[in-house]
């Protein structure tokens, strides 16, 4: 039975590669299921050019406003814009997405399934085939092309079913937990990738629950939290927003801190301290003050993501 006998629910499209550079944008999305609304009044950018994490406990709608994002489920409220006007079927087939539920064919040779995807695209079958190879050598799956998905381990599937996202050239990506079961080495080569789409001007926008690699990986962070946005911007600036916190070593105990003035200790532990002074000249006068008592090290902290995670949904 051929891919196309095998009852495959896609719409058949024409190729036509845009310029990247446009803003995906959502607007107040809501979504209920029953009387539960599960995303409420949800609104976030993904910037051109940029990597966009989207961060949430399971449950929290992640997946479910990707699926409002793709036209898969319909919208209760609220919109979804491309290049600031609401979007058709027309810019949503210029996508990539990576769903959820994984939708290739376990018994299909690989390149084969690719290169109907890609027709599926518009794209001529010689082009989507060479694009597939390109793809599949890049993920170390050159040597398996011929070979049925299922004989593939399920990290390897997991990189097939990226590359049937990547396959068609697309002007934005919408990926739900694109990481999930790769080893490093294919993490590496999916971020390689993932960079020159970023580098091109497409919007990136993925799920994970993986901290240290949003925090590796990410220019902008949204927290869902039971459907509803808690943190959202640029990760520079919501650095920047947080209270500036120093690490402080001494060459003696530093318990001294606890009682200067305006300085909050975060934790401390013989010589060392992590503070939160109030202002500017706070820190000025601890730090004259650590210059005094012997102090080595005088540093500021960078938050992490994982952090801002952590405090966005306490």
């Amino acid at each position: 039975m051929s891919l196309a006998e095998s009852g495959a629910a896609y719409t058949s499209v024409r190729y036509s590669p845009s310029r990247a550079g446009d803003t995906l944008e959502v607007r107040d999305l809501t979504r209920r299921f029953g009387e539960r609304t599960v995303v409420d009044g949800v609104s976030f950018r993904v910037e051109p050019g940029q990597m966009t994490g989207f961060v949430g406990a399971n449950g929290a709608g992640k997946t479910t406003t990707m699926r409002m994002i793709m036209g898969v489920l319909n919208q209760h409220g609220g919109t979804v814009l491309w290049n600031d006007q609401p979007i058709d079927s027309g810019a949503r087939s210029r996508f990539g997405y990576m769903p959820e539920e994984r939708g290739l064919y376990p018994k299909q040779r690989i390149a084969d399934q690719l290169g109907y995807l890609g027709q599926l695209h518009g794209m001529q079958r010689s082009r989507a085939l060479a694009q597939a190879h390109r793809l599949l050598e890049r993920f170390g799956l050159g040597e398996r092309a011929k070979d049925r998905l299922e004989t593939l381990s399920l990290g390897n599937q997991q990189r097939v079913q990226v590359a049937a996202a990547l396959l068609h050239d697309p002007v934005a990506l919408v990926l739900d937990e694109p990481f999930s079961g790769l080893d490093p080495t294919a993490v590496d080569a999916m971020v390689g990738l993932l960079r020159e789409y970023t580098a091109r001007g497409v919007p990136v926008l993925f799920s994970s629950h993986q901290l240290d690699l949003i925090d590796r990986l990410c220019d902008a962070l949204v927290v869902l939290d039971q459907g509803t946005v808690r943190l959202a911007g640029p990760v520079d600036q919501l650095r920047a927003a947080r209270p500036e916190q120093y690490r402080l070593v001494c060459t003696t105990d530093a318990g001294w801190t606890r009682g200067q003035p305006g300085v909050e200790v975060i934790d401390l532990d013989a010589n060392t301290a992590v503070v939160q002074p109030t202002n500017a000249q706070a820190r000025d006068h601890l730090a004259r003050e650590a210059a005094a008592r012997g102090m080595i090290e005088f540093a500021r902290l960078r938050p992490s993501l994982g952090e801002l995670y952590r405090e966005a949904i306490s």
